[in-house]
């Protein structure tokens, strides 16, 4: 077994607790031998050469193990992932372990020199490489098989013999996190850069982006309050307002690229290589040799990947399309109902039974959305993709395209089919504000409220322990094992997302949309530094350069949007009014100016530089001295050949 970790133990001050196994209770012991000796052997065995110790209570469960990494196995973890860290002269360059002497603040006694995030994840990187060799099965349990190229940790959470791992949480700095985070209310930027120490690039480029994103919808409030007051009707007035709306939604998605480069570079992503990914803890296959890399890893053929997308997911997501559209036919009776109920009886009760229909089918929505993310992700890990990215792309765009239609799809048949502008107003409205009071309520509010009673049942339970010893990591640990597990930023950047598509899409229509978005992203702001802090795990950082495929989701909606809002002009009475005699004008000069937007937004994306001047500049020096000391070396290497 490995060494005992109690907390009464206190000879080993130089284990530090980074990451928490939890088996499952009562698990055998032959297993947990095998994969903590897994854990501790040497890469060159097939181990990930870490440190492991059994947290022993009182009771004498030894179910939960810590797992740590001496400062030299972290420096050379660093290495094999390629973090970027700052140099003495002030460039950002790949840490190597040989040049460590050329970066700024390491020593060899600086154990601070990775952050605690960092550490986890290199953590958390090796863990998930452990991949089987020679077993047929997990030892104990022989219906859990294995293969070669298996990942073993996979392996163990689908038998249910590994229950979680998760990152554990620095308390000291968690309280201070908290206090410059949302510990008191003000007016000013968040403090990203401690975010992007504590919880990583990802989370941080979450908030940073919804930060810019709050910031950059002021200006469509500030305008949308004077024309939703001043000119309800008059259509024709609206169109130097929707014309700002699409030139804005090009400016604010171009300058947020140049934001973010700012911002990566600071951190180090983006110079991180990615070209060479490591497969997926998910992906599974027969252990094969890259031909790129040379290294061993699974490998699936990519017809059968192929097979499953087409013959399998796509059927599935257009059969959910249908369904959604089924649904969505289905409230426009509720409507019709409401109107002639409303027609019959004209009272206050009646009047409030016109929003009911939109109430009702924004909660439907909500909820179908939340059950078809559960569907896509399950076949897109089924279609059992190699690469990280891949799967994020295809989960993304499966879930994409659903959310698009089930939101959405309504409104285009109220403004195109129905022609009815006041529905349209009034459908908008309501599935706006309610999907923004569920997300709240959901994703903050309720397990706020669940984690803050188990946390008070779980310090009763601890205070009746009869022991003098310091119960602070038992109790952190238990009480962090019961949190909530954070999924990643997906559900954030969608519901930004669908936000987006309600103040752009039929922004000449609703102006009052972007003034509820800022309103509801204030409280956002707030309630998802709650959540992180206070809710829900600690979750492993995860090196990012950009908010990926998102960037795309966000431009593609601002296309549409230019669609969309020229066509609701065409509509108007008033523009009709100017081509009294030929339909045929009045479309093809809609078209034109729809054209001619367009061309504006990729004309202005086009001369607007993704990275600033000086990123560019640095990132073309790293680049040059590459190629310097890699002809360096190619002489080197002839040199040396020569005189032999």
């Amino acid at each position: 077994m490995a060494e005992s970790w109690s907390f009464l133990d206190t000879f080993e001050h130089n284990f530090r607790p980074l990451v928490v196994i939890e088996f499952a209770k009562g698990t055998k012991e032959e297993t947990i031998d095998w994969f903590t000796k897994r854990i501790v052997d040497k890469k060159a065995n097939g181990g990930a050469q870490l440190l492991v110790k059994p947290l022993v209570t009182e009771n004498g469960n030894e179910n939960i193990y810590l797992v740590g990494a001496s400062h030299l196995r972290l420096l050379l973890g660093a290495e094999t992932v390629g973090l970027v860290k700052e140099c003495n002269d002030n460039s950002m360059r790949t840490f190597t372990y040989s040049s460590r002497k050329t970066f700024k603040d390491f020593a060899d006694d600086n154990h601070n020199f990775l952050t605690m995030a960092e550490g986890q994840y290199i953590i958390k990187h090796e863990l998930e490489n452990l991949r089987a060799k020679d077993e047929k099965m997990i030892p104990g349990y022989p219906q859990a098989k294995l293969y070669p190229g298996k990942s073993i940790v996979r392996r163990l959470l689908t038998s249910g013999v590994l229950v979680q791992i998760f990152a554990l949480h620095d308390r000291e700095e968690l309280k201070k996190l908290r206090h410059s985070w949302y510990g008191r209310v003000k007016v000013g930027y968040q403090p990203l850069d401690e975010i992007r120490c504590y919880f990583g690039e990802t989370v941080a480029l979450y908030f940073g982006f919804l930060e810019y994103f709050t910031f950059a919808l002021i200006p469509m409030a500030v305008i949308g309050i004077p024309y939703y007051v001043f000119a309800w009707e008059d259509y024709d007035k609206y169109v130097m307002f929707a014309t700002f709306n699409l030139l804005w939604s090009t400016v604010i998605l171009e300058v947020w690229k140049r934001i973010c480069s700012v911002m990566t570079y600071r951190w180090g992503t983006l110079l991180m290589k990615r070209q060479f990914e490591e497969p997926r803890p998910g992906f599974h296959g027969v252990l094969g040799i890259n031909p790129v890399t040379g290294r061993e890893e699974p490998v699936y053929s990519s017809i059968k990947r192929q097979i499953r997308i087409y013959l399998v997911s796509l059927p599935f997501v257009c059969l959910c399309l249908y369904f959604s559209l089924y649904v969505m036919m289905i409230y426009f009776d509720l409507e019709q109902w409401a109107l002639d109920y409303h027609e019959e009886n004209e009272s206050n009760f009646s009047s409030l039974m016109l929003f009911v229909p939109s109430i009702i089918y924004a909660v439907v929505i909500e909820i179908m959305n939340r059950i078809y993310r559960y569907a896509a992700e399950f076949l897109t890990s089924w279609e059992n993709h190699r690469l990280e990215s891949s799967y994020q792309n295809h989960l993304v765009l499966k879930v994409l395209v659903f959310n698009f239609l089930n939101c959405f799809a309504s409104l285009f048949y109220i403004a195109f089919v129905l022609f009815d502008m006041k529905l349209l107003r009034q459908s908008l409205a309501t599935l706006l504000i309610t999907s923004q009071i569920l997300n709240q309520f959901a994703e903050s509010l309720l397990p706020y409220w669940l984690q803050k009673r188990h946390k008070k049942r779980m310090k009763k339970r601890m205070c009746s322990l009869k022991t003098d010893a310091d119960l602070s990591l038992v109790e952190q640990i238990n009480l962090e094992k019961e949190m909530g597990t954070y999924f990643g930023t997906f559900d954030d950047y969608l519901e930004l997302f669908l936000q987006f598509g309600y103040v752009s899409l039929f922004s000449c229509v609703y102006p009052l949309a972007a003034v509820f978005a800022v309103l509801n992203n204030i409280t956002e702001i707030y309630s998802d530094a709650l959540k992180m802090c206070r809710v829900y795990k600690r979750p492993f950082a995860e090196p990012t350069a950009n908010i990926g495929v998102w960037q795309l989701a966000f431009e593609t909606m601002s296309v549409i949007a230019v669609v969309t809002n020229c066509i609701l002009i065409g509509m108007s009475p008033q523009v009709n009014a100017l081509f009294p005699d030929s339909k045929m004008d009045l479309i093809l000069t809609v078209a034109l100016v729809e054209h001619l937007l367009l061309a504006i937004k990729f004309i202005m994306a086009f001369v607007i530089p993704d990275k600033p001047r000086d990123i560019q500049i640095k990132l073309a020096k790293l680049e040059f001295e590459s190629l310097e000391a890699l002809k360096q070396q190619v002489r080197a290497t002839d040199m040396y050949n020569s005189e032999k």
